[in-house]
């Protein structure tokens, strides 16, 4: 495997992760909880891990061509995203100068944030189809190990996005509840809708 490659990928996968989603807006979300950013960005992670490991095997080849299954996962993420959003939009967080909130458990955060990923069909296509224009099974590394490489990286780069992201989020509005609030709602409709895109484009494609 070359530097060009690694270049390459890294360049497109930072591209992909750079692009507003569900990841972001719970991100952002958790940002204005106070101390929830790390124990969120470690389950969107979790989520990203356990793709990684059904790479390596060689079972996303499995799962993405399924169209009954990919459509389950579909259903089940979209209607997750759907009524984390609504939750977040009953619920908005106030903030004033000098309080953190914690709503939710670290337990919770976690496993909410490996929810949002790990049950997002677009992450299992994206490693579907963008991980294999990179693995080269004649550069000498197995396909596995390649595989497992362009995880973590791709796994890298999501920490550290999502780190910086929750960080300002909670940085710069934390002195500002009633625009902590308005971002928060828009989180939470962002999820709504994303969540709402993914279920009609599966299932009246």
């Amino acid at each position: 495997m070359t530097a060009s490659t690694l270049m390459a990928f890294l360049a497109v996968d930072l591209l992909l992760v750079f692009t507003p989603g569900a990841d972001r807006a719970y991100t952002i979300s958790a940002g204005l909880r106070g101390r929830s950013v790390v124990p969120a960005v470690a389950g969107l992670v979790a989520g990203y891990a356990g793709y990684t490991l059904l790479a390596m095997a060689g079972l996303v080849v499995v799962v993405a061509s399924s169209a009954t299954l990919l459509t389950v996962l579909t259903a089940l993420g979209a209607g997750y995203l759907i009524w984390l959003g609504w939750t977040v939009l009953k619920s908005p967080v106030a903030l004033s100068a000098g309080t953190e909130v914690m709503a939710s458990s670290r337990r919770q955060v976690i496993l909410k944030g490996a929810g949002i990923s790990g049950l997002n069909p677009k992450a299992l296509l994206l490693y579907f189809s963008l991980f294999p224009q990179f693995v080269d099974p004649g550069a000498g590394w197995p396909v596995a190990v390649q595989t497992g490489m362009f995880g973590t990286l791709h796994m890298l780069l999501c920490a550290v996005v999502y780190l910086t992201v929750g960080v300002l989020s909670r940085t710069v509005l934390r002195t500002r509840p009633t625009a902590a609030r308005a971002v928060t709602r828009v989180s939470g409709a962002m999820m709504m809708v994303i969540g709402g895109f993914l279920l009609a484009e599966r299932l009246l494609g």
